[in-house]
């Protein structure tokens, strides 16, 4: 039912497997339809109008898209002299960015016509398109510390409130495997606390940053296989 080999490319027709990959957005329905922390079913539609996936409650509906949580930086310009030494390895990185591990849903509607979460995380200069930092700002979020994505995790605060806290929020998206055994998030390279903006120094620090990307990618496809082997069976 859920492959986590497969690469979401394959079926994207040459477009952004986001948005045109149809066994991606199935994943994402069968995978995230599940009860809320609050007992309620978290029911995904794919049928309304205008909208990748969406979530009806009696407050209004939330409108979400994927989101890929990956990035191997094989294509940014400013990083092309760096990538040119790490090209089978940042190619390495690509492909298992291309797995159902290395996605996630976020809301996807402007509000006041102001950036989405995944338009936000990858402009920011402070976060650099990089999932550890962002869910960093997320766990910020939640007990009300400022991050650099303070903004724009504030205008969707209605959805993060359906999962009610950080850890619940980790659990329902199966991210354990960027945390460590005291809840804190398991950075790819060394942080400093949003002092400085990140990057790449070298080939070395790439190398481990792919290091530590597959590694949460490959732990949290073992999740969500187990989570489908054992949740979603009756569902055929």
């Amino acid at each position: 039912m859920i492959d986590i080999t497969f690469k979401t490319y394959s079926d994207a027709n040459g477009g952004d497997p986001d948005a045109t990959s149809p066994t991606l957005k199935r994943y994402h329905k069968q995978l995230w339809t599940k009860p809320l922390p609050n007992g309620k079913l978290f029911e995904l539609s794919d049928s309304t109008p205008n909208a990748y996936l969406s979530y009806h409650t009696d407050h209004g509906i939330h409108y979400l898209g994927s989101d890929a949580i990956t990035h191997s930086y094989r294509n940014q310009r400013h990083k092309q002299a760096l990538i040119a030494e790490v090209t089978e390895d940042a190619n390495a990185l690509f492909e298992i960015g291309s797995t159902i591990g290395a996605y996630i849903l976020f809301p996807n509607k402007q509000i006041d016509r102001m950036p989405t979460i995944n338009q936000a995380r990858g402009v920011n200069a402070y976060i650099d398109d990089r999932f550890d930092l962002t869910l960093e700002c997320i766990r910020r979020h939640y007990l009300g510390i400022p991050s650099p994505l303070t903004k724009v995790l504030t205008r969707y605060h209605s959805f993060f409130e359906l999962f009610e806290d950080f850890r619940h929020y980790v659990d329902f998206f199966l991210l354990n495997d960027l945390l460590d055994n005291r809840n804190e998030i398991k950075f790819y390279l060394p942080f400093d606390g949003f002092n400085s903006k990140p990057g790449f120094n070298n080939k070395a620090e790439y190398l481990l940053y792919k290091q530590r990307v597959t590694e949460f990618v490959a732990g949290r496809n073992g999740r969500i296989e187990q989570y489908a082997n054992q949740h979603l069976n009756l569902l055929g």
